[in-house]
């Protein structure tokens, strides 16, 4: 059975408080691990950094927004491969397609 590909993700706030999260997709494409995370560092901001929202991705702010020392920037961590149910209704390759650069 094929497995899904969860992608992890960490928002670190101005006071350097993280809070964890992660998208699950299912991979009908068979996309590997190295080829994926090749593809998504060419869309993130220093090949590190996204903001949440412009990816459909639900931010991991839990703390109120203090402009002064908080941005939105989210880092992407890793992916890997998981038996988790689906939780993003794209597949990886549809998500790796459509990301907009930050």
């Amino acid at each position: 059975m094929m497995k899904n590909i969860k992608l992890n993700y960490m928002y670190r706030d101005g006071a350097n408080y993280k809070q964890f999260g992660e998208i699950v997709f299912e991979n009908p494409e068979e996309i590997s691990i190295a080829a994926a995370t090749h593809k998504i560092k060419e869309k993130l901001i220093q090949e590190m950094f996204f903001v949440s929202e412009d990816w459909g991705f639900p931010s991991l702010r839990i703390y109120p927004y203090d402009p002064e020392i908080d941005h939105d920037w989210h880092t992407f961590e890793d992916f890997e491969e998981t038996n988790a149910v689906q939780s993003d209704s794209r597949s990886l390759g549809e998500f790796l397609e459509g990301i907009v650069m930050g």
